[in-house]
């Protein structure tokens, strides 16, 4: 009987120390630089559709009305990219026709004033959710996604500097057939 139930305890142990070494290597490997490189949406990808509204109530939607839209993941992030600010304001003032948004994780009232203090006026923020970040599968920031009027995603990439926002613009504005050829 003893032995019984030194068998089970050694085995319960056992599972438990299996289990935690799983987790482990798991949040090892989701932590690591080369997860982060699968972040984001694989371009040609049907991006997720939604429908926001921002702070004076104007929907926005993802598709577009418009040829293009640019998504920015950046919740806290924004303020800390200078380069990415400085490629956003050139992004606005030289594309009017490319709809911008920030999308925030959760309801931020201090995002629009920051915007405008940071020359960003122009760009519409909207308060989105953890599960809408996790349908674009983001994690960390500023990440810009374009999607096209059919839902394409265009380009999505982790930036940080301006020259990777004009890039990730250029290639965005690519024909679908020169982008699934350069994969």
């Amino acid at each position: 009987m003893i032995a019984a139930v030194v068998f089970t305890v050694c085995a319960a142990l056992l599972c438990v120390a299996a289990v935690l070494a799983l987790l482990g290597v798991a949040h090892l490997r989701l932590s690591a630089p080369e997860s982060i490189e699968r972040d984001g949406m694989v371009t040609g990808m049907q991006a997720p559709r939604w429908h926001l509204r921002d702070s004076a109530g104007v929907l926005h939607s993802s598709p577009p009305a418009g040829s293009l839209q640019l998504i920015v993941f950046a919740d806290h992030s924004i303020k800390s990219f200078t380069p990415v600010l400085e490629g956003l304001r050139e992004l606005l003032a030289t594309d009017p026709a490319t709809e911008v948004v920030l999308l925030l994780r959760q309801p931020n009232p201090i995002a629009e004033p920051l915007l405008a203090e940071l020359g960003l006026a122009g760009m519409t923020v909207l308060t989105g959710s953890p599960a809408l970040y996790a349908d674009y599968n983001v994690r960390v920031g500023p990440f810009l996604i374009f999607v096209d009027s059919a839902g394409l995603v265009r380009g999505s990439s982790l930036v940080n500097y301006d020259w990777q926002v004009t890039k990730l613009r250029q290639l965005a504005g690519l024909p679908v057939t020169a982008l699934a050829a350069s994969r």
